[in-house]
């Protein structure tokens, strides 16, 4: 995105400010669907943003849905049941059955545990409805089931007339950056594939794998998986496959991160000691990267207006909350730092708007906008105001 129209953004709707440039996002979609070749289907794991799902519902062949609010939101959107994959790792059973009666067969859902099983068994047995599940594979974590809970699972679904298992769900973890540790994934899943039909009798018809795809979020820290040759390798390492069956890719970070800006403007400055303070409007209750850790890494980061800025000073930009852990980037060069200034942090589509401290303090929910050459621009969300809900009473 052109840094005048972040200028025209800033300007028109004030900051702290997400922008989504939808172009992008299209343009990202695309160069990972043609890099991964059109034999394998993409899933859009809606949870890294979910003001997005509605354009990633064009690109993608469905959208992953953990929580009953996510499901709200694709309902609300009209994206048809037979797009989604009900997933999430607790499904409470009266929010399950509530999905369930809107969307019955035509959705798929992911059982994640005996429980959930059970709870999937009792409403197809109560309705008469055959639905489609996948079941997900652990990867030594809380998410998902052992191998030998999966055989149980397997056996259990045999003596139901009311469900069929249509896959195998495995997702290990995000932020991988190197093919090695796909190419290990990859090879256990298809020696566990080899394993179930030799010795259970039991064929898997599809695999739902998130790769966990590693975003460069910081100068200086790529990731080969991230590129079109990574991408490119993944689809080989699937052709490698003894086993051969429908392959969906599921993915968040990696779809939206490059599309998204957050605009927060600077209020304060001083020195302290030797060290130059920024101090900004937003904070990391509002904007989150993943593997920061009190502004050790260096964001990609840019000042507006950005003409006219002079030589660069080292900065040390700190937000609005009141802990010393609310540090964005520490010893950053950065040109023309005043009152007035506003910081742009890219790549934060993914994840970073939706994982802050957004209560904190009780500062208001920064607003959300977004931009498409087609389109224009769009108000995704108001700014709000967030203390009427840390206080009691009728505010509740």
């Amino acid at each position: 995105m052109r840094k005048e129209q972040l200028e025209y953004a800033a300007a028109r709707y004030g900051t702290p400010l997400y922008v989504y440039d939808l172009d992008m996002l299209r343009e990202e979609a695309e160069r990972i669907s043609a890099a991964l070749g059109p034999e394998i289907s993409l899933c859009y794991a809606m949870k890294a943003n979910p003001f997005l799902t509605e354009r990633m519902a064009e690109y993608t062949d469905r959208i992953e849905v953990c929580s009953r609010g996510e499901y709200e939101i694709c309902r609300t959107l009209g994206i048809p049941p037979e797009r989604l994959l009900i997933s999430g790792v607790l499904k409470k059973k009266e929010d399950l059955f509530a999905i369930l009666g809107q969307c019955g067969e035509r959705s798929r859902y992911t059982v994640e545990s005996v429980r959930q099983f059970h709870y999937l068994a009792e409403w197809s047995d109560a309705h008469a409805v055959t639905i489609g599940l996948y079941l997900r594979l652990t990867s030594g974590n809380q998410f998902g089931m052992d191998e030998a809970t999966l055989l149980s699972i397997i056996e259990l679904v045999n003596m139901s007339p009311y469900l069929e298992i249509e896959g195998i769900h495995y997702f290990s973890g995000t932020q991988k950056r190197t093919l090695k540790q796909l190419e290990k994934e990859i090879c256990y899943l298809d020696e566990l594939f080899r394993r179930l039909k030799e010795n259970h009798q039991f064929e898997v018809r599809s695999l739902e794998y998130g790769p966990g795809t590693a975003v460069p979020y910081f100068r200086g820290k790529e990731a080969e998986t991230f590129r079109d040759d990574g991408f490119q390798r993944l689809a080989e390492l699937f052709g490698q496959m003894q086993w051969k069956g429908r392959i969906t890719v599921e993915m968040g970070r990696a779809f939206t991160a490059m599309c998204g800006y957050y605009l927060t403007e600077v209020q304060d400055i001083k020195k302290n000691g030797e060290v130059r303070y920024c101090i900004v409007d937003g904070g990391n209750h509002q904007i989150n990267y993943d593997g920061q850790i009190k502004g050790m890494y260096e964001p990609y980061v840019d000042v507006l207006p950005g003409e006219n800025l002079g030589q660069p000073k080292k900065w040390t930009v700190c937000g609005a909350l009141c802990t010393v852990n609310d540090v964005l980037c520490r010893d950053i060069s950065l040109p023309g730092i005043k009152t007035g200034k506003v910081l742009v942090f890219g790549r934060t589509g993914a994840y970073s708007s939706m994982e802050g401290m957004a209560l904190f303090l009780s500062h208001p929910l920064p607003g959300a906008v977004s931009y498409e050459e087609r389109e224009g621009w769009r108000i995704l969300r108001q700014k709000q105001d967030t203390y009427p809900v840390n206080m009691p009473g009728e505010a509740l």
